[in-house]
């Protein structure tokens, strides 16, 4: 059965920053795509960061240079750096893995398998 599991959400101030975790079971292998979206309240969900099955590394605009996506040295590990946190950043982070990642026009766009249950990131101004 396959499990995705976030850790490490909390409240910060602006400025501010905080790792998050997830952990995958149930997959075969360690090549599979995996990433992080989030969704605010009231807004619909999107993509912050992705990295492929073959180490390419994506973000959305919104986090360039702010956050860092990784992958432990167990594969099936996940992590979010998140750096100058802002109150924008205010939102339910999930991860994702699984499914495909796609390129285009400089952007990409990834449509996961599974998703986990999220954990909540507030930034305080």
């Amino acid at each position: 059965q396959v499990q995705l599991v976030e850790s490490g959400g909390g409240s910060v101030q602006s400025g501010g920053s905080l790792r998050l975790s997830c952990v995958a079971s149930g997959y075969l292998g360690s090549r599979y795509d995996m990433g992080w979206f989030r969704q605010a309240s009231g807004k619909e969900r999107e993509g912050v960061a992705a990295i492929a099955r073959d180490g390419r590394i994506s973000y959305a605009d919104s986090v360039k240079g702010r956050f860092t996506i990784a992958r432990g040295d167990a594969a099936n590990t996940l992590y979010l750096q998140m750096n100058s946190l802002k109150p924008e950043d205010t939102a339910l982070y999930y991860c994702a893995a699984g499914g495909s990642i796609a390129y285009y026009s400089g952007n990409y766009y990834y449509t996961p398998r599974d998703w986990g249950q999220g954990t909540q990131v507030t930034v305080s101004s």
